[in-house]
């Protein structure tokens, strides 16, 4: 479980700050809606420190001091916040290796436990009241205050945050292709024909696999940046409705987006769980052997 721990945490970290490169430029203020770029909050040199990597390094850090209490002094009964941590971390253990086998979670669960833990806090830290409604900002005609740099923006409603877990995704899923096929095996998985056939019909697969092979390998240029745009987007679209939903009618702005707000925790939970699942099928589907072909038939 300690061990567990810590590579959850490290893999929490490497995210987290694995958006630094990828940080935007400062958008220019709106207040109709919610911006698609995060505010720069400080700028060192070439590098700048948004308002989105700041919630990313607060939920990061938060999760890191949690585990470290919760796995101080470990008992042989749990109670607290140990018990609450191995609830988590058991729980997505036993789920996971019930879809894709035994054998790969013990590979890459540290991995796909981080992706789901660290993305389920940074979508409900961004519901917090004040996520993105304090910072800087004017006085507009009417006198009313209008924030143009928030200090606090969730973290997955920036595009870069998103791109960043799917590539360094990417990156692990061609080391556990390699290690589970070997370079030559990897290429006969992609390009190989399928089924045993002979004679004028065997040709004709190979030349039709090796087509289709250059098929996949689109399709698998191309997770990494459906998985982003998907993750992105949810949250994004729902930090926009309930901006939308408080700025309406300025009568019901504390009502209306109460029904919103739930939702949102829901949809937070969602695409946590959507995420962690197609990054370990899309695993499954290049790694698995005749053990795991055998465990997800029964």
């Amino acid at each position: 479980m300690r061990n567990r721990c810590f590579l959850i945490m490290v893999l929490i970290c490497g995210v987290a700050f694995a958006m630094p490169a990828m940080a935007a430029e400062p958008a220019p203020a709106e207040h109709a809606a919610v911006s698609l770029k995060p505010q720069t909050l400080v700028q060192i040199g070439g590098f700048g420190i948004t308002n989105s990597m700041l919630v990313t390094w607060i939920v990061a850090a938060g999760i890191i001091i949690f585990a470290q209490i919760a796995i101080r002094c470990v008992r042989p009964i749990p109670s607290g916040a140990q018990n609450f941590w191995e609830w988590i971390v058991e729980g997505l253990h036993t789920f996971l290796e019930n879809i894709i086998g035994r054998d790969l979670v013990a590979k890459g669960f540290w991995f796909f436990a981080s992706i789901f833990i660290f993305i389920l806090f940074v979508n409900w830290f961004g519901l917090i009241p004040g996520i993105g409604t304090v910072g800087w900002g004017h006085y507009d005609s009417t006198g009313a205050f209008v924030v143009d740099r928030p200090l606090l923006r969730g973290g997955n409603a920036d595009l870069n945050m998103t791109t960043a877990m799917s590539a360094v995704f990417f990156v692990m899923w061609f080391v556990w292709a390699i290690q589970a096929n070997g370079v030559g095996g990897f290429l006969k998985h992609l390009f190989g024909p399928k089924g045993e056939t002979s004679g004028i019909v065997k040709i004709l697969m190979v030349v039709i696999f090796f087509a289709v092979g250059w098929l996949e390998v689109i399709s698998i240029l191309f997770r990494p940046i459906a998985l982003s745009f998907r993750l992105f987007g949810n949250i994004y679209a729902g930090e926009s409705i309930l901006e939308a939903m408080s700025t309406m009618n300025p009568w019901l702005s504390p009502i209306l987006p109460i029904p919103f707000y739930f939702l949102e925790v829901l949809v937070g939970f969602v695409q946590a769980l959507v995420f962690m699942l197609l990054t370990a099928v899309f695993t499954m589907l290049i790694a698995e052997h005749e053990e795991g072909k055998e465990h997800a038939h029964t």
